[in-house]
């Protein structure tokens, strides 16, 4: 019969292939951040006629060399809508009103869904608040999963499945994370709080699919009979939990992938990240999570 936890070398190379090229890719090219951190102004704009991308930019280069302005380097990408979302340095409310006049002037009449501008020194504040809300996330599980297991026999220590089971969580982070680079190198992605918002989530159902499969384990150990030893207890619990694993991730793909299909453009990526994660965060629970724990243990 085949056993998961018999392969742990196999599962370990997996994972250590795609963190290290996680990491890479985190290292260089590095994410592509949105103005959420970085600063700047974002506008969405519909226009009545149809407009080609290379006019729309040209006029854009055409009113900051008129009007003398500082936009930085804009940024344009069409909407599947046919709208145009531009994104350039924090613009004042005067320059905004410039630019509006002489769009209309130049292009025709167009509507303005959105417009945001956030300040550098927010984008920061906002890039340090979810670097630390991930932290504290994962810190926290770790207290929580010792607390919850403590009553697991002192040989196999509750610390043990606390961490482990972050170690599972890093890993489910940066593979997803360095997906991510790659696709914002190729597509229009930006990380903005929604995508922390979507790595927040993976978490917490990554833990939340391990913990179901260390309590199986838990059960076994005190339900072990004579000469059973851990890693049978450990192979036997992840068997019995293997299918509800499946069909709960399978039955939550399901409505992601369609509201990634059919849902709006803007909560597109929030759903991707969440597919990516949930199927990396259900391979981290059944095939690395317990067979570390076993391998762990027969170490010591």
């Amino acid at each position: 019969m085949f056993s998961i936890t018999n392969k742990l070398r196999l599962w370990l190379s997996v994972s250590s292939i795609l963190v290290l090229i996680g990491v890479s890719l985190i290292i260089y090219p590095g994410l592509k951040l949105g103005i959420d951190f970085t600063g700047g102004t974002l506008i969405e704009l519909s226009f009545d006629d149809e407009v080609e991308k290379i006019d729309f930019e040209n006029e854009l280069t055409s009113f900051v060399s008129e009007n003398d302005v500082d936009l930085g380097q804009p940024y344009v990408l069409r909407t599947s809508e046919g709208g145009y979302i531009v994104r350039v340095k924090e613009m004042t409310n005067d320059d905004h009103v410039a630019l509006s006049e002489h769009l209309t002037s130049k292009i025709g009449v167009f509507t303005e869904q959105r417009f945001t501008t956030i300040g550098p020194t927010v984008g920061n504040t906002l890039k340090t608040r979810s670097i630390w809300a991930i932290f504290t996330a994962a810190v926290v599980m770790v207290l929580y999963i010792a607390f919850a297991f403590r009553n697991i026999p002192r040989k196999l220590s509750p610390w043990k499945f606390g961490i482990i089971a972050v170690i599972a969580l890093i890993h489910d982070l940066i593979i997803t994370i360095g997906i991510f680079v790659l696709i914002g190198n190729f597509t229009s992605f930006e990380v903005n709080t929604l995508f922390v918002t979507a790595l927040l989530i993976i978490l917490g159902y990554s833990v939340n699919d391990t913990i179901v499969i260390f309590d199986r384990v838990r059960e076994n150990v005190f339900n072990q009979e004579r000469g059973d030893t851990f890693k049978e207890v450990a192979e036997r619990g992840l068997r019995q939990s293997i299918a509800r694993s499946i069909n709960t991730s399978l039955s939550t793909l399901i409505p992601l992938f369609s509201l990634f299909f059919l849902g709006g453009e803007s909560i597109k990526w929030f759903v991707l990240t969440l597919i990516v994660g949930l199927i990396i965060g259900t391979y981290s629970s059944l095939f690395l999570a317990t067979p570390l724990l076993v391998y762990w243990r027969k170490k010591k």
